[in-house]
């Protein structure tokens, strides 16, 4: 490789990486309480936990859970129902707020025993130090703005990746990969070690990096989603009136399943919220399989008389968002998973470190040495 193009090579990755370092490092140290968010709540104590009960306790129907949801937030609307059979199949999720279209951060979440319609308080989910954690990993507590500037960030950090590596490819026909020279300054044998560490956790880096990018853009895929696929589905009530009766959610999930076969509910969105319309019931629909479980079917269900108007194909960009959570936080290989994450992250961080730890001595190295005064006669 010719030395002009080395040059170039070297002087995109090092401002990418010293531009991007200080966000990175903020994202890897959030990351790493975030990869066990699970297990941390429930040490802490913030993760509500159902009573136990006869395995064939009926369930209450949707509509009682609605009821029950109200009760207990009397001034409140239900914006959200999720369901997670695998992780507690005997309480249903639910989101609620002043109004449907009240914005997620100001929502209000909380756990309904889908037996009894008793109501569990979730710390984590509305306070607490996960939740600062989260948002401070997601969004910075900046909203939109924040999220942008984080994916312009880890864009950033898909570049140093990629010029890190071009830079590589000269470097290991001098030395035997996994080479660290023991014999030489310090300064080298961090740069040895961070070039070797940056090439065994290449691909987990990407990984991390475009995932993150995909998801710090979500408000921006949802809001095309809505404009695009949902206006489309929905032209047919665009100048109706607004709802003055509410059919039950008695039977919501049965409809859905009727017309979503082999597939199971993941999540209900009630009529206003931005994953529906101000006249539809939206249950989203998944798969059975680890992949397709985030891949999201919407069937829309008229709120007033219970009719399936459409089952939504899903857009690519849908599908990206849908599988970019899992792989970002390693959400989905059980705990050996989450300790290679883990594993990874801290070595990202020593990546990250080291690389300021080179700037910062080669800087040093190329200040002119000022020459000592003369004596004065």
């Amino acid at each position: 490789m010719k030395s002009k193009t080395i040059r170039r090579w070297s002087l995109i990755h090092t401002w990418t990486s010293l531009i991007c370092t200080v966000f990175l490092l903020m994202l890897a140290l959030t990351g790493l309480p975030l990869i066990f968010h699970h297990e941390i709540e429930h040490l802490l104590g913030d993760a509500p936990e159902v009573r136990e009960m006869p395995a064939d306790t009926p369930r209450l129907n949707l509509a009682q859970l609605v009821e029950a949801a109200e009760k207990h937030r009397p001034d409140e609307v239900v914006q959200y129902f999720g369901f997670d059979d695998d992780d507690e199949p005997n309480a249903v999720l639910t989101i609620m707020a002043k109004t449907a279209g009240t914005e997620p951060n100001s929502s209000h979440t909380f756990m309904l025993d889908a037996r009894t319609g008793e109501a569990l308080e979730t710390p984590s989910a509305n306070g607490g130090l996960m939740l600062f954690i989260l948002r401070l990993h997601v969004d910075m507590f900046a909203g939109l703005p924040g999220k942008l500037l984080l994916a312009f960030m880890g864009l950033l950090f898909v570049v140093a990746i990629v010029s890190g590596t071009v830079l590589y490819l000269p470097f290991m026909r001098r030395l035997k990969f996994g080479t660290v020279r023991q014999d030489k300054s310090t300064r080298l044998r961090w740069l040895d070690l961070h070039n070797l560490i940056g090439v065994v956790t290449l691909t987990w880096a990407l990984v991390v990096g475009v995932t993150g990018v995909i998801s710090a853009c979500a408000d921006l895929l949802i809001a095309a989603w809505r404009n695009d696929a949902l206006t489309a589905l929905i032209e047919p009530y665009r100048d109706a009136p607004p709802l003055t009766h509410l059919a039950p959610a008695t039977r919501l999930l049965d409809i859905a399943a009727e017309v979503a076969p082999g597939m199971k509910p993941d999540f209900i969105a009630f009529p206003g919220t931005r994953f529906s319309s101000e006249h539809h019931y939206s249950v989203f629909m998944k798969g059975g399989t680890h992949l397709t479980s985030h891949l999201l079917t919407p069937v829309l269900i008229d709120a007033t008389t219970l009719k399936v108007t459409a089952v939504a194909e899903r857009p690519w960009y849908m599908d990206a968002m849908g599988m970019s959570q899992p792989l970002h936080f390693g959400d989905y290989g059980g705990m050996p998973m989450k300790i290679l994450w883990a594993t990874l992250d801290v070595l990202t961080i020593i990546v990250l470190g080291s690389g300021v730890y080179l700037w910062v001595v080669r800087r040093k190295a190329a200040k002119p040495v000022p020459e000592p005064a003369e004596a004065s006669a």
